[in-house]
């Protein structure tokens, strides 16, 4: 029987808590369900109190001597009064100080009604920015493995983008390509979802787009695999589920312009704060959006 992702992250930290000697630590991992049951219930659990800013800095010391620390923040809006020691010293203390502190940062975004504006931002881009840091966003059980096992194998601290809404995702999601697609489309995080229903939609349409996971974000993965359909199509457009300005998504469309010379967009979340009111809902771009900016974009180009 295949496994969800949460069942997958579940058991990584299993064998990595009771195997490996090594330790997690978080708020209310034992409480409200065992982080979406993918904690489980063994050794070598720390549950930290509620203050939000000295987390990081337990973490990044169980690191240093060596423990390998998973450390789970539950919203990723969070992650602004926990990163203090994450970024100024676990980011820069391989480069600085010549010692490694390895931080397996699993932080947790939502989206859902009535969430409010401090448990629904999704955060990864700030960590893009910071020297020291490996960024990812994996959405299936194949693709969280992959990012786990470059872990164990590193020295590098990792911040590791999931989202609720994938924890029961048990299929991967392949690339689709088209010979004769007139645009590309990339997808980062939950936004793959969406992006795969607006592919879905265009192509019965009559407009044939090439669908490409992006679950690296740095190092960005610009291989011939990621470069060749964008190549051929001719045009590009890159969608996050967080802040579209100076986040991921233009990050990476720059990237992706700046080597093919080919005109690639961004699209995210707005430039607005999220509010507790569904009428203030602000984050994955919905697939009509995805839909009309894929549709923008070919008549601009005809």
């Amino acid at each position: 029987m295949e496994k969800t992702l949460a069942e997958t992250i579940r058991e990584l930290t299993r064998k990595h808590l009771e195997n490996n000697n090594g330790i997690i630590l978080g708020q209310c991992l034992s409480a409200v369900g065992w982080v979406n049951n993918t904690v489980p219930d063994t050794k070598n659990i720390v549950e930290l109190p509620m203050t939000d800013v000295a987390g990081g800095g337990i973490a990044t010391g169980c690191a240093i001597v060596g423990r390998r620390p998973i450390f789970v923040v539950r919203f990723q809006d969070f992650m602004f009064l926990n990163s203090s020691m994450l970024i100024n010293y676990s980011a820069k203390s391989k480069d600085i100080f010549g010692v490694s502190s390895p931080v397996f940062i699993r932080a947790l975004a939502t989206e859902k009604k009535g969430t409010g504006p401090v448990h629904s931002g999704i955060t990864h881009s700030i960590f893009m920015h910071v020297p020291g840091f490996k960024v990812c966003s994996p959405m299936t059980p194949g693709e969280y493995e992959e990012v786990w096992k470059n872990y164990l194998a590193g020295e590098d601290p990792m911040f590791v983008s999931e989202h609720r809404h994938s924890f029961n995702q048990v299929e991967e999601m392949p690339n689709v390509i088209h010979q004769d697609a007139q645009i590309t489309v990339y997808g980062i995080g939950y936004s793959r979802f969406k992006v795969k229903e607006a592919t879905d939609v265009l192509t019965r349409e009559g407009i044939k787009c090439n669908f490409i996971n992006i679950l690296w974000l740095k190092p960005l993965d610009l291989s011939e695999r990621i470069l060749n359909p964008l190549k051929q199509s001719k045009l590009g457009l890159v969608v996050d589920s967080g802040f579209e300005i100076s986040g991921a998504s233009q990050s990476v469309a720059y990237e992706l312009m700046k080597q093919t010379k080919i005109y690639v967009e961004a699209l995210g979340a707005g430039d607005r704060s999220v509010g507790t009111a569904e009428r203030y809902e602000n984050g994955t771009p919905t697939t009509k959006k995805i839909v009309e900016k894929v549709r923008e974009l070919i008549l601009l180009r005809s």
